[in-house]
């Protein structure tokens, strides 16, 4: 995954940045959040203690994430995004959540047997990271051809009413459907990161 950054960053808060999304993401566990994030100390920031920052980082963004769970809502954004989802895929589209790119959505339609998925809704891992702060998820939404759907067509429709019906508003715009949606995953674990003190700037 490319480095998380921003115009006008530093490069330690462009990393900070990095870890907060990959955390608040939920799309990879902890041991793939600080590899991840050591990549780009090291890489992209040039840090020599890459895997000691990555995993402070990490623990940081765990720490803020579950103080900041406490104050949302019974029933988040993030909550009604499963439950559309679900409707969905009972409904036979295939979900994808984080794949990595179109690639990882045609491998699925490909390898589905004829007439078993009615289609497929999927969204990267950059979706989900710009979900997580400004409140905006994008799905990709592809007929079983791997045909992209259109505004007005039954499957947009189908996917915008499952949306409604939970309490998202969304719409489709060029080619793609927008929520208004936060990605306020919870946290079940509120251990950190093993090996790492607490705290820290």
């Amino acid at each position: 995954m490319p480095f998380f950054s921003a115009p006008k960053l530093t490069d330690a808060e462009a990393l900070r940045g990095y870890a907060r999304v990959l955390v608040r993401s939920g799309l990879t566990d902890d041991a793939a959040c600080v590899a991840e994030v050591a990549v780009a100390a090291r890489e992209d920031a040039g840090l020599p203690d890459a895997e000691e920052e990555a995993r402070r980082l990490v623990r940081r963004e765990r720490e803020a994430l579950w103080a900041d769970q406490a104050r949302w809502p019974a029933r988040t954004d993030y909550d009604a995004l499963q439950d559309a989802l679900a409707v969905l895929r009972d409904a036979g589209l295939a979900v994808l959540q984080g794949v990595d790119d179109h690639w990882g959505a045609t491998a699925v339609l490909r390898a589905a047997e004829p007439g078993s998925l009615r289609g497929v809704v999927w969204f990267t891992p950059a979706d989900v990271w710009h979900a997580v702060d400004h409140g905006m998820l994008e799905l990709n939404t592809w007929h079983p051809d791997s045909a992209n759907v259109a505004d007005g067509d039954p499957l947009c429709t189908e996917v915008l009413a499952a949306l409604d019906t939970h309490g998202l508003a969304a719409h489709f715009d060029e080619g793609r459907i927008e929520v208004r949606a936060f990605w306020h995953r919870r946290l079940t674990d509120p251990e950190p990161v093993s090996g790492v003190e607490a705290g820290g700037a």
